[in-house]
């Protein structure tokens, strides 16, 4: 079954037109005229439309060049009762699939309906294989459609050839332990070990006895002696996650084997010297931890002679097709058929703002292959909340209802009122105050003054 848009001006062409393709098991939209048309195509998709040329004062075929730049795999078929020839194929110059004259034939204009829906699948399924294609990255697991991520792989080229300390700095499910092992693996230490530790998540007596190893008797419990991983990372790759969770205390300590390259296990008096790369990652701005006085300048500077910045997938939207179908082959194994995702499944997944990035969207992949039937995932496969953000405009995007207000205004007008809604929001988050809001935009205040709407008007 297809969508399709049908569109005339002549209210028994359409009534015809809709039952006979209803009865071969297409979802019909009718569209009484091009301005109707118009609003429909600005807020809905379809496989096919079909549209008479002759119309006014929207005609076929500014329906025909809107189709094209809005709904660049939809088919289209243009009418004419006047049999002109010359307007006809001018249509098929500009994309239109084909054209049928008035009167037609139904068997004429049903094998038309079906070529051009065999077309438009064929050019969906060209862009999904292109999508699982660009899955398969050179970085096993990194998946890099989108210029940042692309910047990305090349930092991970040019540093991981060098000892030089990263920081890979990115929100919480970004993939920042996925870019600290691309950068060992392609090392001159990928034989030897990549060990990851999470500073958050042991307490501090613990986390120093894991980073440096204790001796017999340092403090109750310690019945032997231990390495620490800087012992065990001999050789290979030290990942230290959440770095911004370490406590201060221990930031001194690694300082000094940043610089001194040896270490001192805890209740012990021999310097072991240690040949280890250090990778650093954090969800948290260090720079704001400086401020707070609760991360030590002199360790940042020596983390960050290289810093590497992932982007959030809502910031890089191009890679949100691939990392889904890399997903799907994790989930169904090499050599078997993947699930096909329908229109309305794919569009909600590209267009919710995944606020916990690539995590998130592994996981709502991974819902919906469990649900799904027939070898089809469907809107009602995805998790509630991902459909309910996307359908209520609380996804980052704008719901389709809230565009109405502006259709046929200009885009400058659109962003001029999205951007007062933001910066109203911003001072009512800071209670009012100017300054704060001008330094959360990270804009003068003149720039603030000058943005904000005048009361006396």
């Amino acid at each position: 079954m297809a969508r399709i848009l049908l569109v005339d001006d002549e209210p028994s062409i359409v009534s015809v037109l809709s039952t006979l393709l209803k009865a071969e098991g297409h979802e019909v939209v009718p569209a009484l005229g091009g301005e109707k048309a118009r609003d429909i195509l600005a807020r809905e998709e379809f496989n096919l439309m079909i549209s008479d040329i002759r119309m006014s004062p929207v005609d076929g075929m500014e329906l025909l060049r809107i189709a094209r730049k809005e709904h660049p795999q939809m088919a289209v078929i243009m009418v004419t009762a006047y049999g002109s020839v010359e307007t006809a194929v001018e249509a098929m110059k500009q994309g239109a699939f084909d054209y049928v004259t008035k009167p037609f034939k139904v068997d004429e204009l049903l094998i038309t309906v079906q070529r051009a829906l065999e077309y438009t699948n064929a050019l969906r399924e060209n862009v999904d294989l292109k999508a699982q294609l660009e899955a398969r990255y050179r970085f096993e697991n990194i998946i890099a459609e989108s210029p940042a991520m692309r910047k990305v792989c090349e930092m991970i080229e040019k540093v991981a050839a060098t000892d030089t300390t990263v920081l890979i700095q990115g929100e919480s499910g970004t993939g920042k332990e996925l870019v600290a092992k691309a950068i060992h693996a392609y090392s001159k230490r990928k034989n030897k070990s990549f060990v990851p530790i999470n500073c958050a998540a042991l307490p501090e007596p613990l986390l120093e006895s894991e980073l440096f190893g204790h001796v017999k008797g340092a403090f109750t419990g310690a019945t032997s002696n231990k390495q620490g991983l800087f012992e065990v990372a001999s050789g290979g790759t030290l990942l230290l996650d959440e770095i911004g969770s370490m406590p201060l205390s221990i930031q001194g300590k690694l300082l000094r084997v940043l610089q001194e390259k040896e270490i001192r296990k805890v209740g012990g008096t021999e310097i072991i010297p240690v040949d280890v790369r250090v990778l650093a990652a954090t969800n948290y701005s260090l720079e704001k931890l400086i401020e707070q006085g609760k991360f030590r300048e002199d360790l940042y500077y020596r983390l960050s002679v290289i810093p590497i910045d992932i982007k959030p997938l809502r910031e890089r939207r191009e890679d949100i097709l691939p990392l889904i179908y890399h997903t799907l082959r994790q989930e169904v194994g090499e050599g078997r058929p993947l699930p096909e995702i329908d229109r309305e499944a794919q569009l909600i997944l590209e267009r919710y703002s995944w606020p916990g990035n690539v995590r998130e969207l592994e996981n709502a992949i991974r819902h919906a292959c469990t649900f799904a039937k027939g070898g089809r995932i469907t809107k009602n496969d995805l998790p509630a909340k991902v459909v309910s953000a996307v359908d209520t405009g609380e996804s980052g995007t704008v719901p389709v209802e809230s565009l109405d207000e502006f259709r046929g205004k200009s885009l400058k007008a659109f962003l001029r009122a999205k951007e007062k809604e933001y910066l109203s929001q911003v001072l009512e988050d800071v209670g009012g105050d100017k300054e704060k809001a001008a330094k959360a935009l990270k804009i003068s205040l003149a720039t603030l003054y000058r943005k904000l709407p005048d009361p006396d008007k």
